[in-house]
Order: structure tokens, then sequence, then C-alpha cells
């Protein structure tokens, strides 16, 4: 009988830990230090930045997250004019990924139009809470 209750104990604190993570890998958060990112370095067109904001998107070959992570991202790129989506694979660009510490895929960075960071996403992010982000950046750039 004590080995059934300690068992369902360290399953439920597992399960806890779990939903958790999941919870806050899929929150925003954003980045205390100034960074712009330079497309060049990334291997895109110097111009690809979006007017308003750029969803960059870090993927790796064998991430099985990604793909739906890309999709979306997209279709938000795709919906207006004013945002561009891109996606770095860093499966052959480590140093890419050292530069900016993705610990894990997919990763996405929403840019402003300068290319300054202003958030960070662990996982796939929800596309509610990055079309927030955008709106944010949107109000940003008007009150400017």
């Amino acid at each position: 009988m004590a080995v059934a209750v300690v068992l369902a104990c360290l399953l439920a604190v597992t399960g806890g830990i779990g939903v958790f993570l999941r919870w806050r890998a899929s929150r925003p958060y954003p980045i205390p230090r100034f960074d712009v990112v330079d497309p060049r370095r990334l291997g895109a067109d110097p111009d690809a930045l979006g007017r308003t904001a750029t969803l960059l998107q870090f993927s790796r070959e064998t991430c099985h997250r990604c793909p739906a992570v890309h999709r979306t991202l997209s279709e938000m790129a795709r919906e207006t004019d004013d945002v561009v989506h891109l996606d770095i694979d860093v499966t052959d660009r480590p140093d890419i990924a050292r530069r900016f510490q993705i610990a894990q895929t997919p990763t996405t960075l929403v840019l402003d139009g300068r290319g300054v960071v202003r958030t960070r996403f662990g996982g796939a992010p929800r596309r509610d809470v990055v079309h927030l982000e955008i709106l944010r950046l949107r109000a940003d750039s008007a009150s400017v």
C-alpha cells in the first residue's frame, strides 16, 4: 500500500512539473538586453525584415514541432504586409545557435522593424500570443 502511495505521489509531481514546463515554454518573455539582428548574418536579404515585425524561427531537421510552428508563423506573416517570417535551420549553422543561445527548437524571436529582439518564445508559441506581440509592436511603432 505504501509503495502505491509513493508511486502515485511521484506520478502527480512529475505530471505537475511537465504541465508547468509546457505552460512556461509557450509564454513570451522580453529580452533584457538590446540585441539587433542583421539579416545578412543569417544568410537572408538585407531588406528581409518586416516593417512592423519579423518572426524569426529557429528550427532543426529533427524537430517534430517545428513544421507546425512554421506553418502558423508563415500564415500569420502572409495575412499582412508588415510582418515577415524567417526560418533558420540551426542544424547547419551552430554559430547562429550559439549567438542566440538556442537551447531548444523551435525557438522564435519577435523582432521590431529595426531588427531589435523584443520577445522570445521557447517552444511552440500560441498563435494568439504571437498576434498580441505583433499588435504591441504596431502600437509602439505608431506612437513613435
